[in-house]
């Protein structure tokens, strides 16, 4: 399945890497700042229409179509494009993440970053992978020498959770704070070491299904704001290398 998952996941970036800089329709969802394109719209044709061909008995959670649902206890979550603002402007820091629960445990997922062709994979108990090398999270165990990354929600404007002072305050705790547009690359960089932590409010299923199971097989750990177990509905997400969670944590709850 994980093969599929990658090839699938490929083929999607294969839309997304023609369909970047040329004209396309844009469409506002809830907002102006919540876009969607005829390419999210194409991507995940295409990858419906094969989990559809391929695993017609699974269900299907996708960004842009809604949910599928049968009596499979496979399903499978999509993000077509995650980082569509990005990709619509021009900045090419976008992804494809697909994840396959089964029984409500994820048990693979893939993260295609397309622009850099590197393809993040993990199966349950297996280990996380960027191509064929494995990935291990930092060593690092100080706040202080911490690079974090984070995003903003697309109704910040309310400033849901508190995150702008959230921001504020790990801003100012950290050695630096990343805004980079896709919450699967997020996460793939905190498998890989170059971020310690990522916080973020707001998050939805498609985000974070693949990226949580890429940061736990490297090793670090995805809990909510006060260090509970999560799923990929929690809305309140900390994703680390471990050693500066408890650290986070604490700048988290008071803020």
């Amino acid at each position: 399945m994980i093969e599929d998952i990658i090839e699938i996941s490929k083929s999607a970036g294969e839309i997304i890497r023609e369909g970047f800089g040329t004209n396309f329709n844009i469409e506002f969802k809830t907002n102006e700042s919540n876009l969607v394109t005829t390419i999210d719209k194409a991507s995940e044709k295409l990858i419906t229409e094969f989990i559809k061909k391929k695993y017609p008995t699974h269900g299907i959670l996708a960004e842009e179509g809604g949910e599928t649902k049968n009596s499979s206890e496979y399903v499978w979550v999509v993000d077509p494009l995650d980082g569509t603002t990005n990709f619509a402007h021009g900045l090419p820091i976008f992804s494809v993440s697909i994840g396959v629960q089964k029984n409500g445990k994820t048990i693979a997922g893939v993260v295609y970053d397309v622009m850099q062709n590197i393809v993040y994979s993990a199966e349950l108990g297996s280990g996380s992978f960027a191509g064929k090398n494995k990935l291990s999270v930092s060593k690092n165990d100080k706040l202080s020498r911490s690079v974090l990354v984070t995003g903003f929600p697309y109704n910040i404007s309310e400033n849901p959770d508190n995150a702008l002072e959230k921001f504020s305050a790990l801003t100012l705790a950290s050695r630096g704070m990343r805004r980079l547009g896709s919450a699967a690359i997020d996460f793939c960089y905190v498998a890989r070491g170059v971020f310690d932590g990522f916080w973020e409010v707001s998050l939805h299923p498609w985000d974070m299904c693949a990226g949580k199971l890429i940061v736990e097989e490297a090793g670090g750990i995805v809990t909510d704001f006060l260090g509970n177990e999560t799923n990929i509905f929690t809305k309140r997400m900390l994703a680390s290398n471990r050693l500066v969670h408890n650290q986070i944590l604490e700048i988290l709850k008071k803020n």
